[in-house]
Formats: C-alpha cells, sequence, structure tokens
C-alpha cells in the first residue's frame, strides 16, 4: 500500500508567500501601466480583482483541503467572460482580449501549480482540470492567428507559461502518475 508523504508546511507556507509577493508586485505593476498607458479604461482593476479572487480560492483549498481545481477552471471561465463582456459593454477596446483574459489565465496556472506542489498526491484529480486550462489557453492564439486581437505579446505569454506549467506538473507528478496508471489497470 502506498502511503503519502508528509509535506513540509514550513516549505509550503514559504512558496505560498513568495507567490503572493510575486501576485501583489504584479498587481502593483499593472496599476502603474494602466495608470501610464490608458488611465481612462480600468483594466488593471479588473486583472487585479482577478488575482485577488483566484488567491483567495487557493488559500481556501490549501486550508480546507478540498478538491478545487473544477472551482479554478470554473471560475477562469466565469471571469474571462465578465471581463469580456465589461469590455463589450465599455464599447470593445479589446483589453478583455489582449490583456485581461491572457493574466486571467496566468493567474490560473499559477494556482494549479500552487495547487500541484501543496497537495501533489492529488494531481491525478487535477490532471483533466489542468488540461481544460491548457486547451482555454490555446483561444489567445486562435485569436492571434485570426488577427482578432492587435497586442499579441501577453496571449503567447498566457499560452507559454500554461503549456509550461502543464509539462512540469507532469515531470513533478510522473512517479505518482505511473503508480496511480499501474493500480488502476493492474499492470
Amino acid at each position: 500500500m502506498i502511503y503519502p508523504k508528509k509535506l513540509n508546511s514550513k516549505k509550503s507556507d514559504l512558496l505560498v508567500k513568495i507567490l503572493l509577493f510575486v501576485s501583489f508586485s504584479i498587481a502593483i505593476i499593472l496599476t502603474i501601466i494602466n495608470k501610464l498607458t490608458t488611465p481612462n479604461i480600468p483594466w488593471a482593476m479588473l486583472s487585479n480583482a482577478g488575482i485577488i479572487y483566484i488567491w483567495i480560492t487557493v488559500l481556501y483549498s490549501i486550508n480546507k483541503n478540498v478538491n478545487i481545481a473544477g472551482h479554478v477552471l470554473v471560475q477562469t471561465i466565469a471571469i474571462s467572460l465578465l471581463v469580456a463582456f465589461i469590455d463589450y459593454q465599455l464599447g470593445f477596446k479589446g483589453w478583455s482580449l489582449s490583456i485581461a483574459i491572457p493574466i486571467i489565465i496566468i493567474v490560473s496556472n499559477i494556482t494549479m501549480l500552487v495547487l500541484t506542489i501543496v497537495s501533489h498526491k492529488k494531481y491525478i484529480k487535477y490532471a483533466i482540470y489542468q488540461l481544460g486550462i491548457v486547451i482555454l489557453s490555446m483561444i489567445p492564439v486562435i485569436l492571434i492567428s485570426e488577427n482578432i486581437v492587435e497586442e499579441k505579446t501577453l496571449s503567447i505569454i498566457a499560452s507559454g507559461i500554461s503549456i509550461l506549467n502543464l509539462i512540469l506538473t507532469l515531470i513533478l507528478c510522473a512517479k505518482d502518475m505511473k503508480e496511480a496508471i499501474i493500480r488502476k489497470f493492474h499492470m
């Protein structure tokens, strides 16, 4: 019988604190960029609200120890639809497709990475949701190829981070996935 390894809570807490600091720094940078480039469109506020929303979910999942990956995927889709709707209501300037949705995809990938590191034994339960986020992150690439998105940099970065995150989590959890496959298929 395979027993889960006990995680070092100090390392997990340190990782969460570092990632919270990175998220806070990104929020400040987004606010500064917003103020300098397009002060009349409050896109940074919406992106920062998305970052806060996802971190509340991550911290809740770590503390409650529930499979929250499905909720992360659903919330990523819901927030993306919300910002696209807000952009449409403001006259569709395109910031939702070129800035907000890629940032939401990046944050959801960071969330999935944190979930994988903190509770790596449950990665098998997270794998399908991680794949869903990867598929969702390919939508900006499709929009770029159709010339719908004007600013392409953030969309490409979001798709790249999503693919790298999937590869990294597969590497981190390859042994556990192999054991689960052997157990399920009696190999």
